[in-house]
């Protein structure tokens, strides 16, 4: 356990953020898949944008790393461009 103010303040606040961490990440993997489940590919290119910028704010917040956002585009793109 923390004695310090700051080691218990930092306890508290790594709690929360890693909650809402998990809170995204989640969120995300959630619109992949529908992304990669759905067979219409206007519903899937309006679904791929929205999926595409929750990668980019993981990114920015040191969520996920950029190659792997930059592989889960890639592929998401891949699906996308195979509908018909």
């Amino acid at each position: 356990m923390a004695n310090h103010k700051s080691a218990l303040k930092r306890m508290r606040s790594s709690t929360v953020s890693r909650i809402r961490n998990r809170y995204r990440h989640k969120t995300t993997r959630t619109w992949l898949k529908k992304v990669r489940l759905s067979t219409d590919k206007k519903e899937a290119t309006t679904l791929m944008g929205e999926t595409f910028s929750m990668l980019d704010k993981m990114v920015k917040k040191n969520i996920i790393h950029k190659n792997k956002a930059a592989n889960l585009k890639s592929s998401i793109s891949k699906h996308v461009n195979a509908l018909a």
